[in-house]
């Protein structure tokens, strides 16, 4: 691995396991005497945890144009305050949601033009992009038969759901080499035995 540090990504639908296997991947990989940051979207600064309130739990939901425009600032932030920092000093950084997901969400989900979605957060990240993205698939009515809580997302159409979960397997297929799917029904040790052989694979060929 070089000094550069080393982003990677935690994407999927609503309950499918990303978050539990994200802080399983940075305990593994800590013990192997790398440095780790844990971070996610929204909320992984003071600024962005004001916005996933907003974003998650306001009875006034914002509009859809809104809603992306407040996820690309909490971006905006969080690659200022957490990402950057932490690929300058050589960590690897996990982060819960990142493009894929404002893609997936904000343009297929609310059904915003894709194209201006992918433009403005191309915008947003600049250069900071992730070195692999870990996609954590499973159908729709696992992942929310496993859902704890009650954020507007939760409470989305299943067709809603459906569209996620179909953009993010598209994005998986437009760049295979930037992606490690995984098939979130399996057993939890299996599950997490693939995420840390696609993360090892990326930070060795660094």
């Amino acid at each position: 691995m070089s000094d550069r540090g080393c982003l990677i990504a935690f994407e999927g639908i609503e309950g499918a396991g990303k978050s539990t296997h994200l802080a399983r991947a940075a305990e593994a990989l800590r013990t192997r005497g790398l440095t780790v940051v844990e971070t996610r979207e929204p909320g992984g600064t003071p600024l962005g945890a004001e916005m996933r309130r907003i974003l998650m739990h306001r009875a006034d939901a914002p509009t859809p144009l809104a809603e992306l425009l407040l996820y690309l600032a909490d971006r905006a932030q969080h690659i200022a305050e957490v990402i950057a920092p932490g690929l300058a000093r050589g960590a690897v950084v996990l982060t819960d949601r990142f493009s894929a997901s404002t893609i997936a969400y904000q343009g297929y989900g609310r059904e915003l033009d894709v194209a201006m979605v992918t433009r403005l957060d191309a915008i947003t990240r600049g250069d900071v992009s992730p070195a692999l993205t870990v996609l954590f698939d499973c159908p729709v009515a696992v992942g929310l038969q496993r859902v704890r809580g009650d954020d507007r997302f939760h409470r989305e159409q299943t067709a809603f759901h459906e569209r996620v979960r179909a953009a993010f397997l598209n994005l998986a297929r437009q760049a295979p080499e930037r992606h490690c799917v995984i098939d979130a029904t399996l057993p939890n040790d299996e599950v997490h035995r693939q995420v840390m052989a696609g993360v090892l694979q990326c930070l060795t060929q660094r």
